[in-house]
């Protein structure tokens, strides 16, 4: 399978009630079978890009560009065949069993007034096989943890058998040892299926762990884009969030540490 590659060049949003712009002129690109992550502070933009991506937003001008064909002008049933998107939580109001939770990734597939047909089950199960979750397929989702849950999600963005997968966020609400799970399980994703992976992170240091390259996004506008290891620096990182702070690095590992003191002095 040869490289696919996202494009999004000078994308500009502006939302409607208040007219300020969230957006300004937006460059990047995602490769097939690498993972982008999105890297900015709460209000920087990043949940207004991937929704400007993904169809549910329309910038005020800008290309997004999927194999060089332009999908602006797509219908959402197009769309949904090419981007699956999981989002930072889920609280369905009916107890769905797992597997019926992945079954929704079929629904661009699957007509109005007819029943999932064994195709369908057939890439549930493949899904939640891939995740190793194959024994809570019949589990209530309400009734499994939060890193199960999150899992669960992406084997649902899996079934959809799409060729860009959108991750908001995606260890938000995780414990430490369900983060790296999840992280992991992304990456694989990306170089095992080939997929098209854009995630958005808060912490500098998952996306140290879990990127191939990085956006910085401040206030709408890119602040560099780029290699993860080019550009997850002490500057930009500083820049970025207005802290203090120091790299550690050896050939495998980078961790981003605050210049924390007990009464703070040093941090900003």
């Amino acid at each position: 399978m040869g490289e696919l590659r996202l494009e999004v060049k000078n994308l500009s949003f502006r939302h409607r009630g208040h007219g300020t712009e969230v957006l300004k002129d937006v460059c990047f690109f995602a490769t097939s079978g690498q993972v982008t992550a999105v890297l900015g502070p709460n209000g920087s933009g990043k949940s207004t890009l991937f929704k400007c991506i993904t169809g549910i937003w329309k910038p005020v001008k800008g290309e997004i560009l999927l194999g060089g064909k332009d999908i602006l002008s797509l219908s959402p049933k197009e769309k949904a065949k090419l981007f699956a998107v999981v989002p930072q939580s889920h609280d369905p109001a009916f107890p769905y069993t797992v597997l019926d939770l992945v079954l929704m990734g079929r629904c661009p597939y699957v007509n109005l007034f007819t029943s999932p047909s064994s195709k369908d089950y057939d890439a549930a199960l493949k899904a939640l096989s891939t995740l190793g979750i194959l024994n809570l397929s019949q589990r209530a989702y309400t009734k499994i943890s939060g890193g199960e849950r999150q899992l669960a999600l992406i084997a649902r963005a899996l079934a959809q058998e799409s060729q860009v997968m959108i991750l908001d966020e995606p260890t938000s609400h995780l414990d430490f040892k369900n983060q790296v799970v999840v992280l992991s399980t992304i990456r694989l994703i990306a170089q095992k299926l080939n997929k098209i992976v854009l995630i958005t992170v808060h912490d500098p240091n998952s996306a140290a762990m879990v990127a191939d390259q990085v956006l910085l996004l401040k206030e709408g506008c890119v602040v560099d884009f780029g290699p993860q290891d080019q550009v997850i620096t002490t500057d930009n990182i500083e820049n970025l969030y207005g802290i203090k702070l120091n790299i550690i690095q050896d050939e495998n590992l980078k961790v981003i540490i605050p210049c924390f003191t007990k009464n703070g002095k040093e941090l900003i």
